[in-house]
């Protein structure tokens, strides 16, 4: 092996899978009679399953259910429940606002069916997981109480080994999107206010259907995923908003000792455009820098990538 080819990052310590705004309707039907939200989401795990990612929680942040609906909550907690045993996974659960919080703690996470805030915390080996419920009963926009920030603050007040991420359905970004205003979180300053300091490394949100990352309370990096039911078009006239089935997706989100790293991973498959396998690009490594050099150029000239296959040979 050479230099060049040792890698100037370590892996990570920790990988998690973001997933959000599922929306599983009831009865095993079609969101707006188009969308199949359990056969996208299964899809999701299909390729999870063709890959060597080895996620240590899958944190959802909200619209689980597209209403609440009890039949919706039982079908998704019986297509995960099985993918993180098989990881051997945490399991990270956030309210959204489509949720309904009695059926969502009756049907998720076998609690009392109150109307209470669906407020925890999480240990993923060292990494620090905030589940917060920004939502609020009845309306679509999210807001955090006192209560909230002043418990926010408590946990907050010793730092976790690996630092802390924070889950919650209402991201704290800005958005093109025309009605944002009217369901976005409130009084934002209120929750920077309370993480700006700590060890929070990260934010992490849904609400969009859509990918996108910001910044927040002083540089604290916030990350949006996309949902996996349809996707908000971005490419309209303001204010109008087009809902497509396309372009959904999940974040990769794997956190290193000095950084958070947050990858967009599309949700289904598509027409090959190249391949390497593992032995191949193996193979390909261990080759001299010169070696190396007139594989690739040969491949650049006739623009076929398969000259790289050489190496195995």
């Amino acid at each position: 092996m050479f230099d060049q080819h040792t890698p100037q990052h370590p892996e990570p310590s920790h990988t998690i899978l973001h997933i959000s705004d599922t929306h599983f309707v009831e009865d095993d039907a079609l969101l707006h009679d188009k969308v199949d939200s359990d056969a996208n989401l299964a899809r999701l795990f299909d390729g999870l399953r063709k890959s060597s990612i080895a996620p240590d929680a899958l944190v959802f942040t909200g619209d689980l259910a597209d209403a609440g609906q009890p039949d919706a909550y039982r079908r998704l907690r019986a297509l995960v429940e099985p993918v993180c045993a098989d990881y051997g996974a945490e399991l990270i659960w956030i309210m959204g606002n489509h949720d309904a919080r009695p059926e969502f703690r009756s049907g998720l996470l076998d609690l009392d069916p109150t109307q209470e805030p669906v407020d925890r915390v999480f240990d993923v080996a060292g990494l620090r997981v905030i589940a917060l419920d920004s939502t609020v009963p009845g309306r679509h926009h999210g807001e955090l109480t006192d209560a909230q920030l002043e418990w926010l603050a408590e946990e907050l007040a010793s730092p976790a080994e690996h630092g802390t991420l924070i889950g919650l359905h209402h991201p704290p970004v800005p958005s093109m999107l025309g009605l944002l205003p009217l369901v976005e979180l409130k009084e934002q300053h209120r929750l920077a206010e309370v993480i700006e300091g700590t060890d929070v490394r990260g934010v992490l949100g849904g609400h969009l259907h859509y990918s996108t990352t910001s910044t927040f309370a002083g540089g604290i990096p916030v990350s949006v995923a996309s949902a996996t039911c349809y996707t908000q078009d971005i490419q309209v006239r303001h204010p109008a908003a087009r809902g497509m089935d396309g372009a959904q997706g999940y974040n990769l989100v794997s956190v290193y000792p000095d950084r958070v790293l947050h990858t967009v991973v599309p949700i289904g498959a598509y027409p090959t455009v190249y391949e390497m396998t593992p032995e191949i690009l193996q193979s390909f490594m261990e080759k001299s820098a010169a070696e190396q050099a007139a594989m690739v150029e040969t491949a650049n000239r006739t623009e076929d990538a398969e000259a790289l296959a050489g190496a195995g040979r």
